[in-house]
């Protein structure tokens, strides 16, 4: 084997002017959301544990360095080829993309498009150079929208994962503290880059340390752990046949569930304390089930109740087996509406992964059936309102903003039958401050796009449901050919509204409320999105019922929908015009809505009361 050489670079060493390429058989983007959030949580919340608020930035370089993985490189004439590593280096220039675009009309911005793009005879190009990526990569980089009608699943990916960092990324970096943040990931943040220069040295290295044939992974440890302490061998070979056929469904579930399973399984029951989010605080249960839930259930053994041979087979037999099939019904409930568990969907949605733990907090392996489904419904319905009131008044659900409330309510919870669960889950929202009351002036903005289209896609689907049509709420949501878009019902042009705006910014301001959108399919936007108005409204009255509403033939028969607004009460009334005052009288109906969907006293109603 030749020269090979590995350094640990910082991000702004490894991607300032440094042009990589990736070889065509390995250039599709693989990240789904899952990975995108566990990469935000992880760098977030490794930066506020040094993070001090009274310090100067140049403090930050005090702060220890975070390694986040390898690269490995092939160096062919003068050229970078990423042979391992492009699915990282992709996300963190689309993670540096969005702190650019947050940092727009800052006075202390940190300069991070060195490290994105780089320009040579006027030719402004990606570090990150994939041919095919090139228009979707520029439409992300200036912030404009990118059609994904007929493309590739790579190219969808890449648009999506930077809507789901626009999503995720926390509240509480976006203040004074995002300069510091960008200055610890330019600068304490390494990779190793493992350069070779032949593409066979390089796979050599890539199959080496990819190689896991004689490494036991967490759960193979754990179940080792187990077996040796069950004495009778007979229920050790039963334990054993049990602990394989769960991990086989587990894994036939998807990458990643068997090892997210345990961990959501583990916090629920077990976690009693949590890291504080102060330097120098150290890991508690809960943060160690999350990164060696393996090691951590041999230390707490015997305080969770594994003393005797006849515990450790239980564990396995009885517990694993119940949670483990709890887990993957909340799996399958995230994908797809199963009825009664439609919440679990909402909160999916979202991309809110802390459910899953919340959700088994208070189930219990004696449980019946449909005693399960009572407490997963209340859960997911209490998670559902709470998450929607957060967004509707511009608050982040990331990871690392909820995870400390979350933790609470989980350990609260832990148990609980149905009545008691209903009622402390109720008392909660009760003394929420910020409901949809709190904010009459929700509009949409670059980073609540996506939840804003599931809050419409709930409204929608809602009206249509009560007035006796069919649930078209997985039409709504899907992407694709035939997708919905957020549609402005004004469209962008302020000259045609001067007898009431004087200022852009105030038409813009109205023109963003949520009064004044819709969600209609994309080949809709496409083909009216520019006309007025009154242009627009007769091919308004072919769309969705709440679409529809806005012409006055939608109340002439109309019984279903016609008998919903009788027994609601709701302030449905045709708009032969759109002016100011229908913007707003718009917005006091969906603000209506709202609160018919999202209703705290329906926890209630679910156990009877």
């Amino acid at each position: 084997m030749r020269e090979i050489l590995g350094k640990a670079k910082t991000v702004r060493e490894l991607l300032k002017g440094v042009k990589y390429s990736i070889d065509y058989y390995q250039r599709e983007y693989k990240w789904h959301d899952k990975q995108i959030r566990e990469l935000v949580d992880d760098l977030s919340g490794k930066f506020l544990e040094e993070y001090q608020p009274d310090h100067p930035r140049y403090k930050v370089a005090d702060y220890p360095h975070y390694f986040i993985g390898s690269i490995i490189i092939s160096k062919k004439d003068g050229i970078n080829y990423v042979v391992d590593g492009q699915q990282r280096l992709t996300s963190l220039t689309l993670l540096l993309i969005l702190l650019r675009n947050l940092q727009k009309d800052r006075t202390d911005q940190v300069n991070v498009d060195e490290m994105i793009v780089s320009e040579k005879y006027g030719q402004k190009s990606f570090n990150i150079d994939v041919d095919e990526r090139a228009d979707c990569m520029e439409a992300i980089y200036e912030g404009q929208p990118f059609d994904l009608t007929d493309r590739t699943e790579s190219l969808q990916n890449l648009y999506q994962r930077y809507q789901d960092l626009e999503t995720c990324f926390p509240e509480e970096l976006c203040d004074a503290t995002l300069p510091y943040f960008i200055d610890w990931l330019l600068e304490n943040v390494h990779l190793v880059e493992i350069t070779a220069y032949s593409d066979d040295d390089a796979y050599t290295i890539f199959e080496t340390m990819n190689d896991r044939g004689l490494s036991l992974s967490p759960t193979e440890m754990l179940k080792g752990y187990l077996l040796a302490n069950i004495d009778d061998n007979s229920k050790r070979i039963s334990a054993n046949n049990r602990w394989r056929d769960r991990i086989r469904e587990l894994n036939e579930a998807g990458k990643d569930v068997e090892s997210d399973c345990f961990k959501a399984w583990m916090r629920s029951q077990y976690a009693t304390k949590i890291r504080e989010r102060k330097k120098g605080a150290k890991p508690e249960d809960f943060d160690r089930i999350g990164t060696e839930f393996h090691r951590w259930l041999r230390d707490a053994s015997e305080s969770i109740g594994l003393k005797q041979s006849a515990d450790f087979y239980r564990f396995i037999d009885r517990n694993f087996d119940f949670y483990s099939r709890q887990y993957l019904r909340l799996v399958e409930a995230s994908h797809k509406p199963i009825s009664g568990l439609e919440h679990i969907l909402y909160n999916a949605q979202y991309g809110f992964t802390l459910q899953y733990m919340l959700l088994l907090a208070p189930l219990r392996p004696d449980d019946r059936e449909e005693i399960v489904r009572k407490k997963l419904r209340i859960v997911s319905h209490f998670l559902d309102i709470l998450l929607t009131w957060r967004l509707w008044n511009f608050r982040s659900i990331a990871y690392s903003t909820m995870q400390y409330s979350m933790f609470l309510v989980m350990r609260d919870i832990r148990g609980l039958d149905p009545d008691s669960l209903a009622h402390n889950l109720n008392e909660i929202l009760r003394k929420e401050e910020e409901t949809f009351e709190s904010n009459t002036r929700l509009r949409v903005h670059q980073q609540n796009r996506y939840s804003l289209h599931r809050i419409l896609a709930r409204l929608t689907d809602y009206v249509e449901i009560q007035s006796g049509q069919p649930s078209r709420y997985m039409e709504y949501v899907s992407e694709g050919k035939g997708r919905y878009e957020v549609e402005h019902i004004w469209a962008n042009h302020p000259e045609r509204h001067m007898d009431e705006f004087n200022h852009q910014a105030d038409f813009a301001e109205y023109r963003n409320r949520i009064g004044g959108l819709l969600l209609l399919p994309k080949s809709f936007n496409d083909s009216y999105n520019d006309l007025t108005y009154e242009a627009k409204l007769p091919h308004y009255n072919t769309q969705n019922l709440l679409a529809r509403s806005l012409h006055p033939q939608c109340y002439e028969h109309n019984p279903g929908f016609l008998r919903f607004m009788e027994a609601s009460g709701l302030p449905f009334k045709e708009h032969i015009q759109f002016k100011k005052v229908d913007i707003e009288e718009r917005g006091n109906l969906y603000l209506q809505l709202a609160k018919c969907i999202w209703n705290p006293e329906d926890l209630l109603k679910e156990v009877g009361l």
